[in-house]
């Protein structure tokens, strides 16, 4: 009787031990099996597609020093050697101070132009629990142009204001696969002074770029900007749409871009509205990029 009641017992607690066995098993399978969310990165490999931002950005305490150089256009011939002989610069201090807000500050010998930005991530592409089929980004910026003002009738007064034109940009991003990212970018600028009254006060773009990643280390890269409202058929100046390729090479903590492009001016007030480059004719810059990029975010400690 008694060994009967001891297997009885054996059983009972075989069955308990199981149970809890099992429930033990099913709570780490869920914990394994919890939705995450999966995140897109490197849709470009910098902040510039080639002249204009790309949707990446700075993270949290990370500074980038970015050179940026414009030579003169090919079809100077030998006498210019294909534009090296004429150069233009920009120098710029990007920060970020949150990982979703990039400010900016930077100079350029284009026009004299000092110009500031801040660029703010809205939606992260992302696949998982939470699904989201683009990226975007809000970007704006200032610029102003210290060239000295033109000799103006007596009495003619001449603003600061003048000097001060101002770009509002949504940055629309996809990264279809690890080799292809395509974006869109609606732009509105706004200059406070023309050089005319036919010219205009606020143009309206659309740029589109692309990147295809032809190695770990290097890319292809491709930007257009189409302006809507040019009126340059009434001005003394022919003004082109921007149009831009180039190729992004990654060395460590550079990123090299080097550009052929129809645009001189290297931000969005210049190169946008104000493209003097014919690719037919052989108006095309030789530029290039370079981006340093220093964090002061201190190590974790273990």
């Amino acid at each position: 009787m008694k060994q009967i009641q001891s297997i009885f017992i054996g059983l009972i607690l075989l069955i308990f031990s199981g149970n809890v066995y099992s429930q033990d098993l099913d709570a780490l399978l869920n914990a394994e099996t919890k939705p995450t969310v999966d995140y897109a990165t490197a849709t470009f490999k910098a902040s510039r597609i080639i002249n204009g931002h790309s949707i990446e950005q700075m993270k949290k305490k990370q500074l980038d020093f970015r050179i940026s150089h414009r030579f003169g256009t090919l079809n100077s011939g030998a006498y210019g050697l294909w534009g090296l002989d004429q150069s233009v610069i920009h120098f710029s201090l990007e920060y970020g101070l949150k990982d979703w807000l990039m400010v900016g500050i930077g100079r350029g010998s284009y026009n004299k132009t000092y110009d500031t930005f801040a660029k703010f991530r809205l939606l992260r592409q992302s696949t998982g629990e939470k699904w989201m089929p683009v990226s975007l980004s809000y970007f704006t910026s200032v610029e102003l142009n210290t060239l000295k003002f033109p000799v103006r009738p007596e009495g003619a007064s001449n603003y600061f204001s003048s000097r001060l034109a101002y770009v509002h940009q949504l940055l629309i991003a996809r990264k279809f696969n690890d080799k292809l990212s395509f974006q869109l970018s609606p732009t509105f600028i706004h200059r406070n002074l023309v050089k005319s009254e036919l010219d205009q006060n606020d143009i309206y773009s659309m740029g589109a770029g692309a990147r295809y990643k032809l190695s770990k280390r290097l890319s292809l890269n491709a930007e257009y900007y189409y302006t809507y409202n040019p009126n340059s058929e009434f001005l003394d100046t022919r003004y082109y749409n921007a149009c831009s390729v180039g190729v992004d090479i990654e060395t460590g903590g550079h990123v090299f871009q080097i550009m052929l492009t129809n645009s001189q001016g290297m931000r969005e007030g210049s190169f946008i509205p104000q493209t003097t480059g014919d690719w037919l004719d052989g108006g095309i810059h030789l530029g290039f990029n370079i981006s340093r990029v220093f964090s002061f975010q201190k190590d974790k400690k273990w």
